[in-house]
């Protein structure tokens, strides 16, 4: 396997092939593949060794400074959210035992990380000297004091260990390898068309899968641009893929919600979206009527894709096809996927294909994790063979895409003897045009086992619709039986930092 950075070697340093184009701009920083090749390389000569460390995963240059720098040592880094409490950064700390934390210059840090040795992100590091022309075959960087530095040959080394969000207990920390990494990469290479000539745009939180692997370190495996926003405005978005030359655009449902609202009232984003090569939604399914919104306004579809920490990426829309708002796409080259019913039976031939039957998602292939640290009876609970248990629920279409239709834990309402998705009910309600947001549970009832309620934010809170016009919707459109029985109305929905909503915190909210 390649070195997962190939445009990061000494000859970024040396006057190789345009080491002075862009690398990375964030904020008011922007590094070239020399200046970052140069940052990244003198950090990583001060924490090579070291088992694992911590970065404090802010939106800034220096996170990405840090991440890359530890892959070129060959050290596991764990990205830690600066929004992370003070009870799960200790579980965090404690499970992981990183022997420094890597931190931009100006970061204030928490009082739970005052025990580990900081080391401060350089972006400019000084001192560093002129490297000879490398041998052939190496990868590495000469970074100031030190020897060179070249990226670790074992494609199975982990390389980032990446904590869930502990939805059903303390944290678990995904270690992910470097094979997993450049194979769901190079996958998404594939499908998208992805090449050194993209210049990639997001404000996607840097402590996750979605904005540090696929929006930092693809770009980057790429010998791309990546432009971060900081922080996400419409504003941004419109002036890096306007006039800033973006060619690609990652986001989550809300950015894209957002951008939908706007697009009435601002011919300039109308503009950049239309001009965009590929709008990629990811971490939460993508409503029906943001992508109709989207499409009608600038003649661009929103390509979905499905992944998960444990997985990285498993399916993608493929752009240029018919539009096709609600799937998530087809398995990308390398992984396996199989849908499976509650008796552990795989749903093969027709049943397994009829667009209707819901099982859950099952996958293969080498973009899999490599383990839960310190929990091998988690990681062995999380398999069927070789098989991973997504706890995702999932009916397929004929052509063998993917349609999610919740999570087993949360979304998966068995009622009245059928199993019913949430997503689609989902789907079902934000297609009338008193709804703006809405999420769909179950709970129990003594007479169907379980029955449909509907977590409804109304476009207009004075006047929102009756609940027996959103039941009649529903059946019009799905099926009697899919018809919510219970609706209750929010001001907003509860979510975390990736815009996913928090169904367990809907009993609080309502």
């Amino acid at each position: 396997m390649s070195a997962l950075f190939p445009a990061l070697d000494a000859r970024s340093l040396t006057g190789g092939p345009d080491p002075g184009r862009p690398a990375l701009r964030c904020g008011p920083d922007t590094l070239t593949y020399a200046g970052l090749a140069r940052a990244a390389g003198a950090l990583a000569a001060r924490i090579g060794g070291t088992e694992r460390v911590a970065v404090w995963a802010t939106p800034s240059a220096h996170t990405a400074v840090a991440v890359v720098a530890s892959l070129l040592a060959g050290v596991p880094a764990v990205p830690l959210n600066p929004r992370t409490g003070e009870r799960e950064l200790a579980h965090i700390l404690g499970d992981s035992a990183p022997g420094a934390v890597l931190a931009g210059p100006a970061d204030e840090l928490p009082a739970g990380l005052a025990g580990l040795p900081r080391i401060d992100v350089e972006l400019a590091p000084a001192d560093v000297p002129a490297v000879a022309e490398p041998a052939d075959g190496y990868t590495g960087t000469e970074p100031a004091g030190g020897p060179a530095v070249a990226e670790p040959d074992d494609a199975e080394s982990p390389a980032l260990i990446v904590y869930t969000s502990g939805t059903t207990g303390p944290p678990k920390g995904v270690v992910l390898s470097r094979r997993a990494i450049a194979a769901s990469l190079d996958a998404l290479a594939g499908a998208w068309a992805w090449t050194a000539d993209d210049v990639l745009v997001h404000a996607l939180p840097l402590f996750h899968v979605h904005g540090l692997i696929l929006g930092i370190l693809g770009p980057l495996r790429r010998g791309g641009e990546v432009r971060h926003l900081g922080a996400f405005s419409v504003e941004g978005v419109a002036r890096e893929l306007g006039a800033g030359g973006g060619t690609m655009l990652f986001g989550v449902p809300t950015m894209y919600h957002r951008i939908a609202d706007a697009l009435g009232e601002d011919t300039r984003l109308a503009e950049a979206l239309a001009g965009a090569r590929l709008l990629v939604s990811g971490s939460a399914a993508l409503p029906l009527h943001d992508h109709e919104r989207i499409a009608a306004a600038t003649g661009r579809t929103v390509v979905e894709r499905y992944g998960m920490t444990e997985t990285l990426m498993n399916t993608s829309v493929l752009p240029g096809g018919e539009p096709r708002p609600g799937t998530v796409g087809i398995p990308l080259a390398g992984v396996d996927l199989r849908l499976v019913d509650e008796d552990g039976s795989v749903l093969a031939g027709p049943k397994g294909l009829d667009g209707e039957t819901v099982g859950e998602v099952q996958v293969r292939g080498p973009n899999l994790f490599s383990g839960y640290l310190n929990r091998p009876e988690a990681t062995a609970a999380a398999f069927d063979g070789d098989w991973f248990r997504t706890g995702d629920m999932a009916v397929r279409e004929a052509d063998g895409s993917v349609r999610l239709v919740g999570r087993r834990a949360t979304d998966l309402i068995k009622s009245g003897g059928y199993k019913i998705g949430a997503g689609e009910i989902e789907n079902a309600l934000l297609d009338h045009p008193g709804i703006r947001e809405v999420a769909v549970t179950g709970e129990p009832d003594p007479d169907l086992g379980e029955r449909i309620v509907a977590w409804v934010v109304p476009s207009d809170a004075a006047r929102p619709p009756a609940e027996a016009e959103l039941a009649d919707h529903v059946a019009g459109l799905l099926s009697p039986h899919k018809r919510p029985r219970v609706v209750r109305y929010l001001d907003a929905l509860p979510r975390n930092d990736m815009g996913k909503v928090l169904k367990k915190a809907l009993p609080k909210a309502g």
